[in-house]
């Protein structure tokens, strides 16, 4: 699924859900170095999980191979990244600024 129907709005996903994650219902995050805890519909709460986990990934992908996070030869695996941060500034930005900004 690469499309969800949310409050009326029609909403592009940058990462594939399947049926079962695609829901509304409400799941805490928390950012893990202000603290600070938002409430985000269940698709949003997986896609922000996936930029984590993305962003961890191709951190240590740079690390391994001793290139700057964010600069190194490894821009496929940082456009993931960004695609799923470009999706909450555009979606939801107040989860966006606690989360991830």
């Amino acid at each position: 699924m690469k499309e969800i129907n949310y409050k009326n709005k029609k909403l592009k996903l940058p990462y594939e859900l399947t049926e079962g994650e695609a829901t509304a219902d409400m799941e805490t995050r928390i950012n893990p170095l202000s603290g600070q805890s938002i409430d985000l519909p269940r698709f949003a709460a997986i896609i922000y999980d996936t930029v984590m986990d993305l962003n961890l990934k191709a951190e240590r992908k740079d690390s391994a191979t001793g290139q700057q996070p964010g600069f190194s030869e490894h821009q496929d695996d940082w456009q993931k990244v960004r695609n799923g941060i470009d999706f909450f500034r555009r979606y939801f930005a107040k989860e966006y600024m606690v989360l991830l900004d």
